[in-house]
This record gives structure tokens, C-alpha cells and sequence, in this order.
């Protein structure tokens, strides 16, 4: 009894140096070892930086090379570089109405200008060519009705438009995350018995209970599932299952509620944290596949993410295939 009282004390303070300073537990300086708790275990907390050009799956071009030599990454670095001072110079180019009228330019991106620090050719790590596995038979054909559906009916409704589109949820906090077209940071904080994951897109948190003997409640689902976590050894593991639906990632990769995922967070050192996950999901893929995506410490703070600005945006989308509903019918 008196362990679970100081265990809660413990993380009343540390939850109120969070809240009163923000960042400070994470605000490590210069290279180092990786710090510790007042209670002893690996300290995860700061705003980490998952952006990176190295991509999910290993091209094709590259066959059996899991690592890209010191050259060829800087080369990549470069020629990233080079991109964006390009597109940044160019002038404003006008669309046609009627037309394609694009999406952002690339002044919204921040894809970042740098592969991981590992070199690896692709984040997925397994199966050994760095590609997701095939889809299984129902996989395939769960694919095949979304592509037939996005071409005859894409905007019926607001159900037809993608959970990220809706602003549900962002098309990078999962569960798992992974590098997007921008806002790649989270924050992390943490107590003895619970750690939080705060996406910046869209504002996501998910409050994670330190308790390896919990049980999941039968029957809920939520949209980013339930989590629960351990310490193993150094490293954090979180499980997740009952996803409701399917959050972002499920959707763009035509996999069930009922897949699963691992997540392992480890603090490598001061600047570093490892972020490892496992996806499972038999009725989607032919076996379970893994990534790992190094996230950078950073100095920056997590921004509000509107989000469409209270979602407008949908509707002039939906809006706008009404008109072309009204001109076909013409």
C-alpha cells in the first residue's frame, strides 16, 4: 500500500512539472546517455521528430540492399535539399477551372531533408526485403471494392472521404505512426503509471496505462484502439487492439479492426528514441510486418492543428460533386 502511494505521488509530480513547464523533463542537451526517471526507468518524455525521406517500403531498384552506403545517403540528403530550394523559387503557376487544381505546394510539406540515421534503404525491417507482405485473397478484393467505389461514388456523403479528410484523425498518428506529408511530431509524457502519446495531427492523445496483467473491456472499441503497456527491460511495449472502424492507417492500407499492433519505444541515448512496430492482421496481409522509424529530440513545441479550420473543407468537397452530379445530369 505505502509503494502505490508514493508510486501515485511520484507521478502527481511529475504530471504537475509537465503541466507548469512544458517540455523541461524532456529538455536533455548535447549528446548523452539515454536519462532516467526519479523512479528509476528510461525517460521518454520531450517532442520527438519522426520526419525522414527514407521511405516505408525499400524501392524495388535496390533489390537485396538493406543499407545505403554514406555516399548514396548524402547524395539522397542533397538532392532533397535541392528540390525544395527549387520549388521554392518558382513562381506562382494559375489552374484552369474545370481543371486539376492541385492540393498543397510544397511550401505546406515538411518531409524533412534527411534519411535515418541508420541508412537503412527502407523503415520496414521484416521482412527482410523491406516490402510490405502480399495482401491475402480477402485483402485483395477489400482493395479492389475501394478503388471500384472511389471511382463511382468518392463523395456520395462525407463517409466516402477518408478519416484524415474528415478530420478524425491525422494520417500519421495511427496506431502505428509513421513519416506523413507534415506534422511528424508527438510529445510524450510520463508518470509511473501511465504514458501519454500527443500527436500533433490532429491533436491526438493516447493515455496509455502501465499495466502489463490489464485486460481489455470486451465489445468497446475506440478509434485509435486500446492500449496498454510494459516495461521490458530498457524498452516500452504497448499492444493495441479493439480499433473501432480503423484509424488512419487501416484505412489506407484496407486492413480490418481486428489487426493488431506492438509498438516499442526505447531511449537510445539523450537525442534519440527508437520507435519500433509490429503490424498483424491475417485476414489482410499473408504474415505480420515490421518497421522501425528513429525520432530526433526536438526543441520545438507541438502547435494546435485545426484541421480545415472547423472542417469546411468538406463542404466544398461535397459541394463540388454535387456540381458535377448537376452538370452530367445536364
Amino acid at each position: 500500500m505505502r509503494r502505490k502511494h508514493i508510486s501515485r505521488l511520484l507521478g502527481f509530480l511529475s504530471l504537475v512539472v509537465v503541466l507548469l513547464i512544458p517540455g523541461l523533463a524532456g529538455a536533455q542537451t548535447g549528446a548523452g546517455p539515454a536519462p532516467r526517471t526519479l523512479w528509476g526507468t528510461p525517460n521518454l518524455e520531450g517532442v520527438w521528430d519522426f520526419r525522414t525521406i527514407t521511405p516505408m517500403e525499400r524501392p524495388e531498384e535496390l533489390g537485396n540492399q538493406e543499407f545505403l552506403t554514406a555516399e548514396e545517403a548524402a547524395n539522397l540528403e542533397q538532392e532533397a535539399t535541392a528540390r525544395n530550394e527549387r520549388l521554392s523559387n518558382e513562381g506562382a503557376r494559375l489552374t484552369e477551372a474545370g481543371g486539376n487544381v492541385g492540393a498543397y505546394n510544397n511550401f505546406w510539406m515538411d518531409r524533412g531533408t534527411r534519411t535515418v540515421g541508420t541508412r537503412r534503404t527502407s523503415l520496414i525491417i521484416d521482412p527482410p526485403n523491406g516490402r510490405i507482405p502480399p495482401r491475402t485473397p480477402a485483402g485483395e478484393r477489400r482493395a479492389e471494392t475501394k478503388r471500384a467505389r472511389q471511382q463511382t461514388s468518392p463523395a456520395d456523403s462525407w463517409v466516402d472521404r477518408s478519416i484524415y479528410e474528415r478530420c478524425v484523425l491525422g494520417f500519421n498518428s495511427g496506431p502505428p505512426m509513421e513519416p506523413r506529408a507534415y506534422n511528424n511530431h508527438m510529445q510524450l509524457f510520463q508518470t509511473p503509471d501511465h504514458v501519454v502519446i500527443f500527436n500533433e495531427m490532429v491533436h491526438d492523445a493516447r493515455i496509455i496505462p502501465v499495466d502489463a496483467n490489464g485486460s481489455f473491456p470486451n465489445g468497446i472499441r475506440q478509434w485509435m484502439g486500446h492500449s496498454r503497456g510494459r516495461w521490458e527491460g530498457d524498452t516500452f511495449v504497448v499492444e493495441t487492439t479493439h480499433l473501432y472502424g480503423g484509424n488512419s492507417f487501416t484505412e489506407r492500407n484496407v486492413a480490418t479492426q481486428d489487426m493488431t499492433v506492438t509498438e516499442r519505444f526505447t531511449r537510445t541515448d539523450a537525442e534519440t528514441l527508437t520507435y519500433q512496430f509490429t503490424v498483424e492482421d491475417s485476414a489482410t496481409w499473408t504474415r505480420p510486418w515490421s518497421a522501425e522509424v528513429p525520432m530526433a529530440r526536438s526543441d520545438d513545441q507541438v502547435w494546435e492543428y485545426a484541421c480545415h479550420e472547423g472542417n469546411y473543407g468538406m463542404d466544398g468537397i461535397l459541394a463540388g460533386h454535387r456540381a458535377e452530379e448537376q452538370e452530367a445530369a445536364r
